[in-house]
């Protein structure tokens, strides 16, 4: 079972955060699904990967195409996980569930904190994910550092 950890943004855009989590997911040997919830945001967000920094590629795909099952990140509004992802980064409130979270390594829930609807629905994600056990981190990006500002231990 993997904790959720939640990522509440103040300074950095999702695509910023995105390029600082997912090389740590690669690197931890996981495949990832970045869910979304707008087909039109994901492929915002797959030129955002495609045309940054070349020595930082991200290889990855939006899920549909022939080779999903071989993508090592994978951009989608789905609930499968075609490419067997072992991380599921979620974005712009995408829903995770808490049985998701006991079949992953780790779930990431990345929320626009100048948006007082996602602090809504990250703060609802909180409780949901918590109160089925589920380990949790929060996260905050202050003064330009990530802080790690509350922790609850999975619960069996």
């Amino acid at each position: 079972m993997g904790d959720a950890l939640f990522y509440h943004l103040t300074r950095s855009p999702v695509d910023a955060a995105l390029l600082m989590l997912l090389p740590k997911a690669l690197q931890a040997g996981w495949h990832v699904v970045v869910r979304g919830t707008d087909a039109a945001r994901l492929d915002w967000l797959d030129q955002k990967l495609w045309l940054g920094d070349e020595e930082r590629f991200l290889p990855h795909g939006i899920a549909g195409g022939p080779h999903d099952a071989a993508q090592p990140i994978l951009l989608t509004t789905s609930k499968d996980r075609p490419n067997g992802a072992e991380c599921l980064m979620a974005m712009d409130g995408a829903e995770v569930t808490s049985d998701e979270c006991a079949q992953l390594a780790r779930v990431c829930i990345l929320f626009d904190g100048n948006d007082p609807a996602a602090l809504d629905r990250a703060r609802a994600q909180w409780k949901t994910l918590t109160g089925a056990g589920i380990g949790a981190q929060y996260w905050s990006e202050e003064d330009g550092r990530w802080q790690k500002k509350a922790e609850r231990p999975a619960r069996g």
